[in-house]
């Protein structure tokens, strides 16, 4: 057989196919009593995604196929419940990226322009669920992020791992270029690329690396450090691939909102504390973690608002609040006793596609 004639057979079964997938997911969920609980535990993702992993022999990578599953998914659970999810904008962010990692293209992704307004939305009820930057493998902690947590009681309800690759856009050869246009995180994470092969040029901030991409497709000899998916919405050419310096550079965002997440056996928990201000203090705070075996995964401290003295902690390890060497930290915790403890969640671990 003609390999046109096979492929348009095997175009018309895939049609027939993924309708198929959707109609039974369909089928499936009108047995379920909280649909909406299970559709953001989300373990038929969790499943597609491994089944992709262990079978796939190629050409097509395990990356590549998922992004071909990810919107049949995510039609087929805006047909049971239309969500809304707001996250630090604009489009063609990477925190973009993330939400549609995380939620689909068919769901109503909103852009807002602060993470303090991503929590806000979510706190009124205007959007199901938020995304935002939380940790950066090479710029470290969100403060933004973090400082809304103090604020408003909402919950991490899961992460989203995103390999971040910056690019440098121009119209104009490298040698041409007078200016340089991103976000300080992005220029931050390119800094010594650009002092060894962009010494000429001058580095300036902007609000977003979509807003630098814009600049680079308008005004002459200016250059963007952006991602690929701006390069290609703005119509600007990169003229160098991959420049961060560290070549592993992936940006940890939380999914926030009133969600629980079922335990999968690969969680994290993450919590709030504040702890008496005197010698000591931590070092009795992190004996539980030990005594119980828990793996602290992260640790960051931030200063309290005047007038009180002190730090708040937040405190990341492995493990869901439901299992019983967590419940013991977290009692052990309890006993000190700390000036506030506040759990901000169980969640799945993501995994980072490249």
């Amino acid at each position: 057989m003609p390999p046109e004639i096979e492929m348009s057979r095997l175009d018309e079964q895939l049609v027939g196919i993924l309708n198929r997938r959707v109609s039974l997911f369909l089928e499936k969920m009108r047995g379920v009593q909280q649909p909406s609980r299970t559709m953001f535990n989300d373990l038929d993702q969790q499943l597609v995604w491994s089944m992709i992993d262990r079978v796939n022999q190629g050409p097509l990578t395990s990356a590549e196929l998922k992004t071909i599953f990810r919107p049949m998914l995510s039609a087929g659970r805006q047909r049971i419940k239309h969500l809304r999810v707001a996250y630090l904008g604009p489009q063609f962010s990477f925190t973009h990226q993330a939400a549609i990692t995380r939620f689909g293209e068919s769901a109503d992704l909103v852009p807002v322009s602060t993470i303090a307004t991503v929590f806000e939305e979510v706190n009124r009820g205007h959007v199901d669920f938020g995304i935002v930057p939380i940790e950066n493998s090479t710029d470290g902690r969100i403060v933004d992020t973090l400082d809304m947590f103090t604020r408003l009681p909402l919950r991490i309800c899961g992460e989203v791992l995103v390999h971040v690759h910056h690019n440098l856009l121009a119209r104009c050869d490298r040698s041409e270029v007078s200016e340089i246009y991103s976000k300080p995180q992005a220029l931050s994470q390119c800094r010594d690329w650009l002092s060894r092969n962009m010494p000429q040029a001058r580095l300036i901030e902007v609000t977003s690396t979509s807003t630098a991409a814009q600049l680079a497709r308008d005004k002459p000899n200016v250059a963007a450090v952006a991602s690929r998916q701006a390069a290609i919405q703005y119509d600007v050419p990169i003229i160098a691939e991959c420049i961060e310096d560290n070549q592993n550079n992936v940006t940890r965002f939380a999914v926030i909102g009133d969600a629980v997440a079922e335990p999968t056996g690969s969680d994290r928990t993450a919590i709030l504390l504040q702890i008496p201000h005197r010698p000591g203090s931590l070092s009795e705070a992190l004996e539980p973690f030990r005594r119980n075996k828990v793996n602290l995964t992260w640790i960051e401290s931030f200063p309290l608002r005047q007038p009180e003295v002190g730090y708040l902690f937040f405190l990341d390890f492995e493990g869901h609040v439901s299992e019983n060497r967590v419940k013991k930290t977290l009692k052990d915790l309890e006993s000190i006793p700390p000036d506030r403890l506040e759990i901000l969640g169980s969640y799945p671990r993501g995994q980072a596609d490249g």
